[in-house]
């Protein structure tokens, strides 16, 4: 389908890089993290301000009057200058991929649905959905030290967060502050999340209530084992020295440990068993409806086996219920789920080659199979497929890539068994919120043709209300671009191997019959992720236009490896990171030479994080199929990331030396005979700045030349923030013009 042309509109403008970052935003009106209230009666939302996009403030749609309103201004509550964040603060939102975000990046739901938390400036507010406008805000924190990962308790008479390292709860009717933890300091922290949980484990919280409030959950984490790395972050006017505990590859991770504390007496926390090898991961904890007991998932540190635990919360003694192992690796998931009308639980797993549901007793007992086939049960994020249970009715709501690979439905099934039956209809991807009894659901769907519309669906699909049409009509701030707009083109080729690859290609507008056009092949190509997805998509959407209306053609493959796939797809770089995925990106190429349009001798390559270690192996080892590079924030040797990501896919260096031999770069600096451009952060915590300075000395090293530009104060994510972004991209722009020769049509 093509997207439509407006008569009448004003004239189309050429997309730039500076309008990537401006306002309003180029998605339209969008909900951003919309959620349901409990009660059903309103959506809440997050939503870009008018003149900056980036800048959060909190809103509200009421189903009974139809109308949106904003709840809070975070402007108004932050100082002239914006918000400081705090240390911690900064590296959860790195984590959590929010950094380039501001004012209010999350919200919660009371259980009454009358009140909504907020935290904004290192402090906590609470919202009256029921009081005057003017009297419904109240701060709930005034401190210096910041509060972070806030939350109401299960029953709403408690609010619980962490501050300076500890776990704190404050008692809502009457004001009244306990300190669940008191000695957590220094290398040592209580409620929170270690780096490997919160960068590679999905895991962005260290604490968990009970359901009837009478215990609370919390991890103890001492890094102290783990070697301390001098990084310098290095800015514009200074340099800070950061101690950072940092778990390469194969060395000591942080020790943690897992306490249950009544709420009446903090005290008297007793330890969780977790088994007597203390090198595993805590992968994930909840409480079972009946509040006495407590589900954790236990890791082994070769990610081969993972242990669904029962814990006693009175006594921290632990039964195994389940256990998942493989021969490659365990993925971890949230899909588990416990039944409040019977002692059942919902659990995923990979054990047939593809991610499906179960269905067991407490005993740990198979009933039945819920899902099959060659399709996954994912969600928007690859890790929550489970959408919603309707124990009364007896159904299942799940997330899956039964209908396409490239697409995201929403699908129900039986409790007691039998056919999936698909609940949306609408070709692309669906991002689901239920409410809580999985009566009625948040649509959020798009296309490749249609930007993000947020739809109130009843179980079934039927459509009740359209909060967001988000009608590309001439309103639209994408509609002046409409003109110079490529619709993608989407299709496969067949690895090696017989398994399908998919593609996504983006043309010039207006190409010139019988010229032949550079190519920018934009790749990612590590394990987990997908790309190749029929979606509106965001900033990397709209940056592949840009680079079109210059005169790019622009090319993506999701090579073998890469996720949502299934075990054979996905584990097929087992071991040796960058040989399978290189050889299906090489025959990408080749396609693109197949087509008349192409320049097939004027291919380059871009791309950040694994897609820049990709891009270093593509020009490295197969500069006859690459002409150029730009390599973003590169992993360039696999001994210097960290324990969680790297082993399960590389095991330990170790038990696979030569397998990281084989997968660095810095050995192949001296083959380096294409122009090649580095661009990294100066104060990366993630992949670390080192990385660069590694290669640089290699290239250097064999008298190599290659271009460099790199970011004081840039972080791993400075690509998408509006101060760093802009010039970044017109780093990379300018380099493939003058590498490629690219001219705009």
């Amino acid at each position: 389908m093509s997207l439509p042309l407006f008569a009448g509109t004003a004239q189309a403008e050429k997309l730039t890089v500076e309008r990537l970052f401006a306002a309003p935003d180029l998605a339209g009106q969008t909900l951003r993290s919309a959620r349901l209230s409990p009660d059903g009666k309103q959506v809440a939302y997050l939503k870009g301000a008018d003149d900056n996009p980036d800048r959060q403030d909190l809103w509200a749609y009421e189903l009974r009057t139809h109308a949106h309103h904003r709840l809070v201004d975070s402007r108004k509550l932050l100082p002239p200058g914006g918000e400081t964040l705090s240390a911690e603060e900064a590296s959860r939102r790195e984590r959590q991929r929010s950094a380039a975000l501001s004012g209010i990046v999350e919200y919660r739901f009371a259980p009454d649905s009358r009140h909504v938390l907020v935290p904004l400036g290192g402090d906590l507010y609470v919202y009256d959905l029921a009081a005057p406008a003017e009297q419904a805000l109240q701060r709930l924190t005034d401190t210096a030290a910041y509060e972070t990962d806030a939350r109401f308790s299960p029953r709403g008479h408690y609010v619980s967060f962490i501050r300076d390292q500890n776990l704190y709860v404050i008692e809502l009717a009457t004001g009244r502050e306990t300190a669940i933890t008191t000695s957590a300091k220094g290398l040592v922290s209580a409620g929170t999340a270690e780096f490997i949980a919160q960068e590679e484990m999905d895991r962005s919280t260290g604490y968990w209530w009970s359901p009837d409030e009478t215990r609370i959950a919390y991890t103890c984490v001492d890094e102290s084992p783990v070697a301390e790395t001098q990084r310098f972050e290095i800015g514009a006017k200074d340099v800070q020295v950061v101690a950072q505990r940092y778990p390469h590859a194969g060395a000591a991770n942080a020790t943690v440990d897992l306490y249950v504390a009544p709420l009446s007496a903090p005290q008297a926390a007793v330890k969780v068993d977790l088994g007597q090898n203390a090198d595993v991961y805590l992968a994930r904890a909840q409480f079972l409806p009946d509040s006495k007991r407590l589900a954790v998932q236990r890791q082994n540190r070769d990610q081969k086996r993972l242990d669904l635990l029962l814990a006693d919360a009175t006594t921290g003694t632990t039964r195994t219920l389940l256990t998942e192992s493989s021969r490659f690796w365990v993925p971890l998931h949230n899909d588990l789920h416990f039944l409040t009308r019977s002692e059942r639980f919902i659990w995923a797993s990979d054990r047939d080659g593809y991610r499906h549901l179960y269905l067991y007793d407490l005993e740990g007992r198979l009933i039945r199979q819920l899902t099959r086939g060659e399709s996954m049960t994912i969600g928007e994020s690859s890790n929550s497929g489970l959408r919603g249970v309707d124990e009364k009715r007896g159904y299942v709501y799940y997330l899956s890539n039964a209908a396409s690979v490239i697409e995201r439905q929403l699908y129900r099934v039986k409790l007691a068994g039998g056919e999936p039956e698909r609940i949306t209809q609408a070709a692309g991807t669906h991002s689901v919120a239920m409410s809580e009894d999985a009566s009625i659901f948040l649509d959020s769907h798009s296309s490749h043709d249609h930007p993000p519309s947020v739809t109130l669906r009843a179980a079934d699909g039927k459509p009740l209300e359209v909060l967001a049409a988000n009608a590309l009509d001439e309103k639209h701030p994408y509609a002046r671009y409409l003109d110079v707009h490529s619709t993608p083109r989407f299709g496969t080729l067949t690895a090696t191997d017989g398994q399908t690859l998919h593609y996504k290609l983006i043309t010039p507008p207006s190409m010139v019959p019988g010229k032949r056009y550079p190519v920018l092949v934009e790749v990612y190509g590590g394990p987990h992720a997908q790309n190749v997805t029929d979606n509106w998509g965001g900033f990397w959407d709209r940056l592949h236009q840009v680079m079109a209306s210059e005169g790019f053609v622009v090319f993506q493959l999701d090579n073998r490896g890469s996720g949502q796939r299934g075990e054979r797809f996905e584990t097929a770089s087992w071991r040796h990171l960058s040989d399978v995925e290189l050889q299906d990106q090489v025959a990408g190429v080749d396609f693109l030479r197949s087509l008349p349009f192409v320049d097939g001798q004027r291919v380059g390559i871009f791309g950040w994080s694994y897609g820049g270690y990709m891009s270093l192996q593509a020009i490295l080892r197969a500069p006859e199929h690459f002409a150029a590079a730009v390599s973003g924030a590169p992993v360039t040797d696999w001994r210097l990331y960290d324990t969680h990501y790297t082993e399960r896919y590389m095991g330990t260096p170790q038990g696979n030396a030569a397998g990281y031999d084989s997968a660095s770069v810095l050995p192949l600096a001296a083959s380096l005979r294409r122009p090649l451009l580095l661009v990294h952060g100066m104060a990366d915590d993630n992949v670390l700045f080192q990385h660069s300075t590694s290669l640089m000395k290699a290239l250097q090293d064999a008298n190599r030349p290659f271009e460099l530009m790199t970011y004081p104060g840039g972080k791993h994510g400075l690509i998408r923030r509006a101060d760093q972004g802009p010039h970044a991209i017109s780093t990379i722009l300018s380099f493939f013009k003058r590498t490629l020769k690219a001219d705009a049509p």
